[in-house]
């Protein structure tokens, strides 16, 4: 399993500009990390004089190497390390048999990977694109160690406005969560459901031939995740509640053309952020998983700018 000899990732590139493009000269190594009988991918471009290292975090539309277009290659140019995960049962990622992944184990992995990019003394932030985004905080807030987080939106699921807007239709997200947890105490848990028929996959992005190329994709957004992980996504409760979280700075890079999870959807989790700076940048006409201009260049621009001032203040 290698993004060597994948070509859906190269597919969903060709709607990028130019500049986001990987070819053969700029692709990121791919290094294999085992952890809980994982064989855990990771993209990665490593630079030891880097003053400090981001890790990136994709949602359950998007995959590890899709974080290293967007983000992880031009934050790399910027001088900075970056290591973009595949989570198990996404990705290249190679999952243990037999296992049942759950988010809380996409969580407990995200900070046992914080925990092994310090041990060389570099501060460490945390990148995450649509559910990728709330996961950098209960990340920070289990680890406890993360020098910044930053989300494309931060969904506290426990939320019904959260739930109902974001599901695949409102009655999905009214009954959705309930359905699920009691599924998840049943053999059911296993069964796995398609995520863009639970999901609004379909707001992925805003460029019809675009998504088609995603959904063809059965490592992002044509996966499928089981009632296990669905009802432990749902349910999740952080370590920590906003009102007492004091890890790290945050910063939102709002996609202004997201019509999965748009802005008020971030706000309410966020304003209860009182005791670390929390900032906005809006994306000038990107969608969901952002394909476009000028909305790229500014989510560049607005990470490195945070990521050097997470490590100034380490």
């Amino acid at each position: 399993m290698s993004y060597a000899n994948q070509p859906e990732w190269r597919a969903i590139q060709e709607f990028l500009p130019a500049a986001y493009r990987l070819t053969p000269g700029t692709e990121p190594a791919e290094e294999w990390w085992e952890v809980d009988g994982h064989r855990v991918h990771l993209d990665t471009y490593r630079d030891p004089d880097a003053p400090a290292k981001v890790i990136l975090l994709h949602g359950v539309g998007t995959n590890g190497r899709q974080m290293s277009l967007v983000l992880g290659r031009p934050l790399a140019e910027r001088g900075y390390e970056t290591i973009a995960i595949d989570m198990p049962t996404y990705g290249v990622t190679e999952v243990a048999d037999g296992a049942l992944v759950t988010y809380d184990d996409w969580v407990r992995l995200g900070s046992a990977l914080v925990d092994r990019e310090l041990a060389d003394g570099r501060p460490v932030v945390l990148y995450g694109l649509s559910a990728g985004g709330m996961e950098t905080y209960h990340v920070a807030a289990l680890n406890g160690r993360v020098s910044g987080i930053i989300g494309m939106t931060f969904l506290d699921q426990r939320s019904r406005q959260v739930r109902v807007q974001t599901a695949f239709d409102p009655v999905t997200g009214f009954v959705g969560a309930r359905v699920m947890a009691l599924l998840a105490r049943t053999p059911l848990r296993r069964l796995r459901l398609p995520m863009r028929l639970v999901s609004k996959m379909r707001t992925l992005v805003n460029d019809k031939a675009a998504k088609r190329a995603c959904y063809a994709d059965k490592t992002s957004a044509g996966n499928s995740a089981t009632i296990a992980f669905l009802d432990s996504y749902l349910n999740y409760r952080p370590v920590t509640e906003p009102g007492d979280f004091d890890v790290c700075p945050v910063l939102l890079t709002q996609p202004a053309a997201d019509r999965w999870t748009p802005l008020h959807l971030s706000e309410p989790f966020l304003a209860r952020i009182t005791r670390v700076p929390v900032r906005t940048v809006m994306l000038e006409d990107a969608g969901h998983y952002p394909l476009e201009q000028p909305g790229l260049d500014q989510l560049v621009e607005a990470a490195a700018g945070f990521v050097a001032e997470a490590a100034g203040r380490a």
